[in-house]
């Protein structure tokens, strides 16, 4: 239970405290650091990008920076707190001076789900806001913010995390609680995360939570996430390989049967596709490519990079590239990716 306890709560646990935890957001890191250092500091802020890219960490952090007491930090969810009256509560206790700091500091996260009336009534304070005031808000929807708004705002956007970052975070959080990844382990659990810290570290804790082992393998990681299995991906690639179009169109069948994500599924072959053309290509990375994937994975990657007759070539890859992006816009998931199967086995 030891192991369970500690790692109950990972994403809180490793929340970046400070400017130096922070990961992948060097570029807006930057610039509030140097307004700190120029005392040039705005009356307003927002912070604009996917959920769990670690807005209100940064947020935290500044408000932090700028030596202002938790007694004066004001954390407001719109999402639940997304009336006129809400925001008109705020604006009545701006006008009172902090409690022990310079600044009093609103931090409004999912501020887009604010009501028409309470967005004006924010408008308001946000025109002739008190010296002392200053707002952070977050959103993951910039767009339904009002660009009466937006322009008293400066304006930072957020990158989403990509799967190195993730695989790197994991990696050192999973040893810290005591676990040790097997190859492709942190690949998989970084590409569920799907650019967010917070799903990545949530998907960590449930298989360290619910592993028997010290030793995380691929395999368990999807057991315990429900993860298309690496040997069904394998088919497929193999399949649409050899031109085998009904094998490859059952296969997809059965990932469509079992509800596991069509996504993840295409996500996956298409990672692995990528290794098998990097290898084929570029025969002396074979060491640094070979870290990312198990030992079986890594035997089927190397015969088909071998292959003399084969359909894995960068046209395949372009086809189940655009199978993916259409996904979501699909009437049924998988017909992407059965059309991108037709074409590559013609």
């Amino acid at each position: 239970m030891k192991k369970q306890e500690q790692s109950s709560v990972l994403y809180r646990k490793y929340r970046p405290q400070a400017w130096n935890d922070v990961i992948g957001q060097d570029h807006i890191v930057s610039v509030l650091e140097g307004s700190l250092k120029q005392k040039k500091i705005a009356h307003a802020y927002l912070f604009s990008g996917s959920r769990g890219t670690g807005k209100t960490s940064i947020a935290r952090i500044f408000a932090k920076a700028l030596d202002v007491s938790d007694n004066d930090i004001y954390e407001i969810d719109a999402a639940s707190n997304r009336g006129i009256d809400d925001i008109r509560e705020i604006r009545d206790g701006v006008s009172v001076l902090p409690l022990e700091s310079i600044y009093k500091v609103y931090i409004i996260d999912e501020v887009h789900m604010l009501t028409k009336e309470a967005f004006n009534a924010l408008l308001k304070t946000l025109e002739e806001p008190p010296s002392h005031a200053i707002f952070l808000l977050a959103t993951t929807e910039t767009d339904k913010i009002p660009e009466t708004v937006l322009s008293r705002c400066q304006v930072f956007t957020f990158k989403r995390p990509n799967r190195e970052i993730l695989k790197n975070l994991v990696t050192k959080v999973a040893k810290k609680e005591g676990f040790t990844l097997e190859n492709g382990a942190a690949d998989l659990i970084a590409l569920l995360g799907d650019g967010s810290f917070r799903d990545t570290l949530g998907i960590l804790q449930k298989v360290v939570g619910t592993s028997d082992t010290e030793k995380i393998s691929i395999s368990e990681v999807e057991n315990i996430t429900g993860a298309p299995k690496g040997s069904l991906v394998n088919d497929f690639i193999q399949a649409i390989a050899q031109a085998e179009k009904e094998k490859a169109l059952s296969l997809i069948m059965k990932v469509s049967e079992n509800n596991i994500s069509m996504k993840t599924f295409t996500a996956l072959a298409l990672e692995k596709i990528r290794l098998i053309l990097m290898l084929k290509n570029a025969p002396t990375l074979a060491k640094n490519l070979q870290e990312s994937v198990s030992e079986d994975d890594w035997k089927i990657i190397e015969n088909l990079s071998k292959a003399s007759e084969s359909r894995i070539n960068s046209t395949t890859l372009l086809e189940l590239i655009r199978a993916y992006d259409a996904m979501g816009k699909a009437y049924i998931e998988s017909l992407p990716l059965e059309l991108a199967a037709i074409a590559i086995c013609a």
